[in-house]
């Protein structure tokens, strides 16, 4: 195991959450719902939502094609270059965005949303193959602990440019943050080689895709836990790409506020992950997840109610909380499922889940908002969310002899 391939592997993670921190959840949303599209009657929140959903669609229907092609094709860390770029790229593109250019917001957004999204799959695949599997779990933390750092930094570093509002600095910040710090990747990772002919790569990806999921379908526990995934994950998805709007258009917050808020957040969301990390191991993942989905029902429903800046701010820290504890949860409790020697099938099956379930609650969000004039009732669509998901996980049962063990 090589510390410099290690350290470049998790320095991407840091590189890439500007864009996640500024561009998807905090600033940019508001800067293009308020600014470009103008939110009259939730006609922002509408084309946001369709914005996101139609990129991460995207991402999920060409996943398993391109994975394939970058696995066994030799083209794993040029189409991760390709990517990164394209993401860079339409981030520095923003700086053209002007009132009324709602169009243009919306294809330079979805196209940014591609990049990363796309992205992390190609970076994801290099875990094995850069550490052992005994540090597969050290690595992969190492690398979400930066994530959370470098989100933070960046937070910090357009804070002064948003109470100055000073956007086009905020893009091209944004931008070069990921830039920079992604190279160390690029050129210090190993070079991929050229397994097998680029039509048998992308046949035996499509084969094993649809091998992994039947394999699912037919494990009836499984199934059930996936379909509840699916539900309350796309209501956490909709809170991260909403959550800033809502505060803006609803609650007046002003951007540099948001900055604050979001950095809280941060630091809760990160506290959360590492509180609840032994009661995954001690009580189990499922009733750290069933935790998580009570208290982001109760989050959301206060969110309805609140009028005031403080208490939607006391809302948000808890909701960071839940966020954290959620996520590692819902992943370990997957893992009670895979079969010895199938993790990355099953895997690359889990992201391509959570991919999809990014699509329908914004859009469900965007057209209730638009169609009131009203994002507080919008807010119902999460609630329901939430709480289906976590009906349908309450009748799921794990299966621990099936865990990751020979």
């Amino acid at each position: 195991m090589k510390k410099k391939e290690i350290w470049s592997w998790c320095l991407f993670d840091f590189a890439n959450s500007g864009y996640s921190a500024v561009i998807l959840t905090v600033v940019f949303p508001v800067y293009y719902t308020q600014v470009v599209v103008g939110n009259q009657a939730g006609a922002g929140d509408l084309w946001w939502g369709r914005a996101i959903a139609l990129s991460m669609a995207l991402v999920a229907l060409t996943s398993p094609v391109l994975g394939g092609i970058a696995d066994y094709g030799g083209l794993r860390k040029r189409f991760l270059f390709i990517y990164t770029i394209t993401c860079v790229s339409a981030v520095g593109f923003f700086c053209v965005l002007a009132p009324g250019m709602i169009i243009t917001g919306f294809l330079l957004i979805v196209t940014a949303n591609i990049g990363f999204e796309g992205g992390i799959m190609f970076y994801n695949s290099y875990l094995p193959e850069i550490a052992p599997k005994e540090f597969h779990g050290r690595v992969s933390a190492w690398g979400f602990a930066l994530g959370y750092v470098g989100s933070f930094i960046s937070l910090l570093i357009v804070l002064p440019l948003a109470k100055s509002s000073s956007f086009n600095a905020i893009w091209i910040s944004v931008a070069a943050f990921f830039f920079l710090f992604s190279l160390p990747l690029f050129i210090f990772l190993p070079k991929d080689t050229q397994l097998r002919p680029l039509r048998e790569a992308v046949s035996k990806k499509l084969t094993g895709f649809l091998k992994t999921a039947k394999e699912i379908w037919e494990n009836t526990q499984l199934r059930k836990f996936l379909i509840s995934y699916f539900i309350y994950e796309d209501g956490t998805n909709t809170v991260i790409v909403f959550s800033s709007i809502f505060a803006s258009a609803t609650l007046g917050f002003k951007s540099e506020e948001l900055i604050y808020l979001f950095l809280t957040v941060q630091i809760t969301a990160f506290l959360g992950a590492m509180i609840m990390a032994k009661p995954i191991d001690v009580k189990g993942p499922k009733t750290v997840v069933v935790f998580s989905l009570v208290l982001w029902s109760a989050v959301t429903i206060a969110s309805y109610f609140v009028k005031t800046k403080l208490a939607f701010f006391v809302v948000a820290v808890a909701a960071g909380f839940g966020l954290g504890t959620v996520q590692s949860a819902s992943r370990t409790f997957f893992t009670e499922f895979i079969p010895y020697g199938s993790e990355s099938e099953y895997f690359g099956f889990y992201s391509t889940i959570g991919k999809t379930s990014a699509v329908l609650g914004p859009l469900v969000f965007g057209g209730i908002s638009h169609l009131t004039g009203d994002q507080r009732p919008a807010i119902l669509s999460i609630i329901a969310f939430f709480i289906t998901g976590l009906v349908m996980l309450l009748f799921v049962k794990g299966k621990k002899v099936n865990c990751l063990c020979p």
